[in-house]
């Protein structure tokens, strides 16, 4: 099939603070989520001006993969739609229609499998393309990428910048929490796990732990642990002083990453007198951006699938039961 187009898909963020109730509104649509809880997240954006980074990260990201397919190919017009806010997803899927797209590939800026990170995204083009009507182009979403080559290289040198800060660190891998009764339907605990093994082997690092972060919700309601800073607390009570946090479940800073770990996780650090130096996301790095590019090309040119580790990587379309919640 001949592909006219790349969709970049994400989840979307607030650039002001008009934007933030509006934007969390979107988030919790159809979620049991009491509205105090919703505006004490709200607060969390305040402190930032009401901006979270992600949109300003995928404009970033969309202008390095724009010179990395000018340079390189296939040249392909880039579209951005996201799930929460403007640009949305829907309204960008109407503009591929009027400037005559027929197929599109999409990437989502999420490299794991799970309901809110891969199925969802999934139901969010297909709403679209059903909002759109019958010119609507056909969009095939690129596979996960947990294990790609690339996306391991471009985390490596991110944790090692970080590790070069400090002495003697112990290395925490940390990923947004989800229930674990969405968990138990899907692979995301076990792909994060093979992605911090992949890491810490090319480290050289044999001492590692993967924590959660972010969670929200119900307090009845169990989530993937051990949170991130209970973890901290753990480790400082072990002697542990300094520790290098590399938020590894996410392509790109947003508020997850500015607030729950540059903002809460470190006050959580400072009062037990421990060093917090947290890496990097893969962001534009540049081989996160070759590696988008060859994510696409496996599926215009039939390019060999690359992958490390002992999974394998995720092709074809997913299971009618994949990652419910």
């Amino acid at each position: 099939m001949d592909f006219d187009a790349l969709l970049v898909v994400s989840f979307g963020g607030p650039e002001g603070m008009d934007d933030v109730i509006p934007f969390l509104e979107n988030v919790l649509r159809g979620r049991n989520v009491p509205r105090e809880r919703m505006l004490s997240v709200a607060h969390h954006y305040e402190m930032f001006g009401g901006v979270s980074p992600i949109n300003q990260q995928n404009r970033n990201l969309i202008a390095a993969l724009e010179t990395e397919l000018e340079r390189n190919g296939p040249r392909l017009p880039i579209y951005w739609g996201n799930r929460n806010w403007r640009p949305m997803l829907a309204d960008t899927v109407a503009r591929m229609a009027e400037d005559g797209i027929r197929n599109a590939l999409a990437f989502v800026t999420s490299a794991y499998s799970s309901y809110s990170s891969c199925r969802q995204y999934l139901q969010n083009i297909n709403d679209a393309q059903v909002q759109v009507g019958p010119g609507a182009p056909r969009i095939e979403k690129l596979r996960q990428f947990y294990n790609h080559p690339l996306f391991i290289e471009a985390n490596v040198e991110h944790v090692r910048a970080a590790l070069d800060q400090v002495s003697d660190a112990q290395l925490v891998f940390t990923a947004h929490s989800i229930p674990e009764s969405m968990a138990v339907n899907c692979d995301y605990a076990m792909q994060l796990a093979e992605t911090g093994g992949l890491i810490a082997r090319e480290l050289k690092v044999t001492n590692w732990q993967l924590v959660y972060q972010s969670r929200s919700g119900s307090p009845m309601q169990p989530w993937l642990g051990p949170d991130v800073a209970e973890q901290l607390k753990k480790l400082a009570a072990a002697g542990v002083k300094e520790v290098v946090v590399a938020p590894i479940g996410f392509v790109s800073d947003h508020m997850e990453i500015v607030y729950d770990l540059d903002f809460e996780a470190q006050n959580v650090a400072r009062e037990l007198g421990m060093k917090l130096v947290r890496a990097a996301t893969a962001g534009t790095h540049p081989s996160f951006v070759k590696m988008i590019r060859e994510l696409m090309l496996e599926r215009i040119d039939n390019a060999p699938v690359r992958f490390v580790g002992s999974q394998g990587a995720r092709t074809g379309l997913c299971a009618p039961d994949c990652c419910v919640t």
